[in-house]
């Protein structure tokens, strides 16, 4: 059995949707890591050791996924020979089944949400061409309040940000998988709070949810601007900048790349889903677990 760690880059995604050939785990084969696939269908013949996620592509299941499959901007198919361990959500596409298959978990899919998750991750949701002025005025008018705020976190609580900044380079694919599934949650939180609480009561807890949401994004954003202007100087200068001067090269890097079609908004997805994955995993930097322990409690591992 082949082992696999699959990772496809963003900025190799120069073509449309659609225009890639499909991220294929081929029968016979193991996948031990999560499986990504950015701007490309994703096929799963073989198995899978943990979670898939797809953003931008559809996702086919016809072998074994032990853990999640989520599916952002595409539908998600299980095949008749497909067993999927965990759940399935789908945001912004379909959910089908073929007789045959098992799946453990929920099936989650919301059709219409795609506006809403691209919004959170500053996609093309205004329906306006990507070289548009409004498009590059917006996106240069943002890079501008990244770094004052970049600035403003650096000069607060920059031993924190520096504390999450290390579980970039760490960990950057499973803090990709692990924002992912946040940002999905969350709008599911929101969204079970809009239809089971009344409106006037409702509209505070789903403001905080989007609070939240947006504080992690922001701060493990800053976190992946340090962390890539860090290690592209050290690799290019052999020399580290400090902290300010390193989040601004990458936020330059980011910003530029940012700039070009497709491949921009696959690559601040990518980074999006990476912040809010390391703000979430590090509690903003303090490195401790988000829920104490009671009193008294042992923590037993296995």
């Amino acid at each position: 059995m082949e082992r696999l760690a699959l990772w496809v880059v963003a900025g190799s995604l120069a073509a449309p949707v659609g225009a890639q050939p499909a991220l294929r785990i081929v029968a016979g084969s193991v996948a031990h890591s999560e499986v990504v696939a950015l701007g490309r269908d994703l096929v799963v013949e073989g198995q899978v050791s943990s979670d898939v996620a797809v953003v931008s592509g559809d996702a086919r299941i016809d072998g074994l996924v032990t853990g999640d499959v989520i599916v952002l901007g595409g539908s998600a198919r299980l095949g008749p020979t497909a067993r999927v361990d965990g759940d399935v959500f789908a945001v912004g596409g379909e959910i089908s089944t073929s007789a045959g298959a098992s799946l453990g978990g929920r099936a989650v899919a919301y059709p219409t949400l795609g506006a809403a998750w691209l919004t959170l991750i500053e996609g093309p949701s205004l329906g306006l061409s990507a070289g548009s002025r409004v498009v590059l005025a917006a996106k240069l008018a943002l890079l501008t309040a990244w770094l004052a705020l970049a600035l403003g976190l650096l000069a607060v609580s920059g031993r924190s940000v520096l504390a999450t900044s290390q579980l970039v380079g760490g960990a950057p694919l499973r803090s990709f998988t692990t924002g992912l599934t946040a940002i999905l949650a969350l709008f599911m939180i929101a969204l079970a709070v809009s239809a089971l609480v009344p409106g006037v009561a409702g509209a505070p807890l789903v403001v905080l949810v989007v609070l939240f949401a947006l504080l992690l994004k922001l701060w493990g954003m800053v976190a992946v601007f340090h962390a890539l202007g860090d290690w592209l100087c050290r690799v290019a200068f052999k020399r580290r900048l400090q902290p300010l001067n390193a989040a601004t090269v990458g936020l330059l890097v980011l910003g530029a790349i940012k700039l070009v079609p497709w491949v921009g908004t696959l690559v601040w997805w990518t980074a999006t889903f990476v912040g809010v994955g390391v703000a979430l995993s590090t509690k903003f930097g303090r490195r401790e677990p988000w829920i104490e322990p009671a009193a008294g409690a042992e923590l037993v591992l296995g």
